[in-house]
């Protein structure tokens, strides 16, 4: 049997790169009786969901708002994984987790929070079937034999246990499937909703917590759609904090009295899906043509400079599980011997869709991917459409190519990798029996030597599949005004903000 505690803190191998690139940052000076209790703090997504077991699960936006509304059992810092709501847990065996929660939380509404309310919450992000359910998927039961105990049981040990449970927000089992509940919802985190409108603001207050009240007494997270609009309100004050300050933005705020520029490699990174289901893309010769056509390591170079990487992997090099490949060379004469082998000689007719908001320059990027596809005939529609209408169609499966930012969450390949192509998953209508068996293992296993081993066999498969074409690792820049302190920059681009302060 193993057991752990606040003691004794499970450090996960596999998230360790966190801490290696998480770098402390104390920004201005001051005395800090006189800050304000004020933030007002901009993501460049809009959050449009506050259901964290929903359609935008995963979505970076509605993670980041919440951490800040919800707990979980257990949580990251730095390099480790720590006890939050669970202080305890314990392993009888494999397959069983045996974890005991603290008796001092409650939600917003004065309740108290008990393991009846983390069974619920867990059968229902594992009923949601959506992008975070294929985590749960081996969950065989979910038991709570008394306020603080809870029994998770699995089909077959589930390695990623721990990891995947930071990301599993408890929501009070009583009201959380009432209608209209996640317009103004109720959690146990260290804020509590005040107001929220989806796509403008979401407006927090801060409350007594079990881990301490935080500093700030209100955290206001306004979207603003352009670009332009964001720098200006960061100059003049309108705004505390902005990220990702996009790379072609950054000689704006450089240099600027009053603003602080702080960086960190992030989990998040863009990718090029093709719908591997239906011709063309079912074709690999064809999925490789396309990645051959593009001028990848240029088209980073040019728009992203410093605030990107050319990726060598299906994941960033931040994330646990990857494995450098053999980059794809641009060359496009190349590629239209591929398509004449597999008899698209002629070129042919195709769609792109995104969304502009997914991540910094994702315009400029489909465009110049466009522009180096027309090179080898092949004609792409460009389809820039609103993130709702984006996210039913991807979930829909109903495009062609999809261009988008995704976060390593985790910063463990099983949330990407062992999430997306998983062939019961079914995200994009890549199947492969192989991975498929890969990523089960390294799902399982808690030998994170073995599990290494393991994803490095998943990135070439996915890599020489050409499932998508991975261009760019983001670089996030976080701008700050210098009355900002105590501010930890995050690569999952979710910062803590309990331990801030403004004046």
């Amino acid at each position: 049997m193993t057991r752990y505690n606040r003691r004794s803190f499970l450090k996960i191998s596999g998230i360790g790169l966190a801490g290696t690139y998480l770098a402390a940052c104390s920004v201005g000076g001051g005395d800090e009786t006189a800050a304000q209790t004020a933030l007002r703090a901009a993501f460049s997504q809009p959050i449009n969901d506050l259901d964290p077991h929903g359609p935008s699960s995963v979505d970076e936006a509605s993670l980041l708002a919440g951490r800040l509304i919800y707990d979980t059992l257990i949580r990251r810092n730095g390099e480790e994984l720590e006890p939050a709501v669970a202080q305890s847990w314990e392993q009888p065996d494999d397959n069983t987790w045996v974890f005991t929660l603290r008796g001092d939380v409650k939600f917003h509404d004065g309740t108290p929070l008990t393991a009846a309310d983390v069974k619920a919450s867990l059968e229902r992000v594992k009923a949601a079937n959506t992008a975070q359910s294929a985590l749960w998927a081996t969950v065989s039961s979910v038991e709570a034999s008394d306020d603080t105990t809870l029994t998770i049981t699995t089909e077959r040990p589930l390695g990623t246990m721990l990891v995947n449970l930071s990301l599993m927000f408890i929501l009070p089992a009583a009201t959380m499937n009432t209608e209209g509940f996640f317009a103004k919802p109720v959690g146990s985190g260290p804020f509590k909703v005040e107001s929220f409108t989806p796509a403008d603001e979401l407006a927090l207050t801060s409350v007594e917590h079990w881990s301490g009240k935080p500093k700030l007494k209100e955290v206001s997270l306004p979207y603003l759609p352009e670009t332009s609009s964001q720098i200006t309100a960061l100059r003049t004050g309108d705004l505390d904090i902005l990220w990702p300050v996009p790379p072609d933005q950054l000689r704006e705020l450089e240099g600027v009295e009053g603003i602080t520029l702080e960086t960190v490699p992030s989990y998040v990174y863009y990718f090029n899906w093709f719908n591997c289901g239906k011709a063309p893309f079912d074709d690999p010769r064809v999925r490789r043509a396309m990645w051959q056509a593009v001028d990848v390591a240029g088209i980073v170079k040019n728009l992203f400079g410093d605030g990107a990487e050319v990726m060598t992997s299906p994941i960033p090099s931040t994330a646990f599980g990857h494995a450098e490949q053999q980059p794809y060379a641009h060359d496009p004469e190349a590629a239209k011997r591929a398509l004449t082998e597999a008899g698209l000689g002629d070129g042919f007719r195709t769609s792109l869709m995104w969304f502009s908001d997914t991540g910094p320059l994702a315009d400029g990027l489909a465009q110049a991917m466009i522009s180096d596809w027309a090179k080898i005939g092949v004609t792409v529609e460009a389809q820039n459409v609103e993130k709702a209408e984006w996210l039913r169609r991807l979930n829909e499966k109903e495009f062609d190519m999809d261009l988008q930012t995704n976060t390593v969450t985790t910063g463990d390949a099983d949330f990407t990798l062992g999430r997306l192509y998983d062939s019961a998953a079914d995200r994009m209508g890549y199947r492969n029996p192989a991975l498929d068996d890969i990523l089960r293992q390294a799902h399982e296993d808690s030998d994170q030597a073995r599990r290494g081993d393991l994803y490095a066999q998943a990135c070439k498969i996915i890599w020489e599949d050409a499932v998508g074409i991975f261009p760019a690792a983001l670089i996030s820049t976080y701008g700050l005004r210098s009355t900002v302190r105590n501010f930890q920059p995050a690569p999952s681009n979710q910062p803590d903000l309990r331990g801030v302060t403004v004046g």
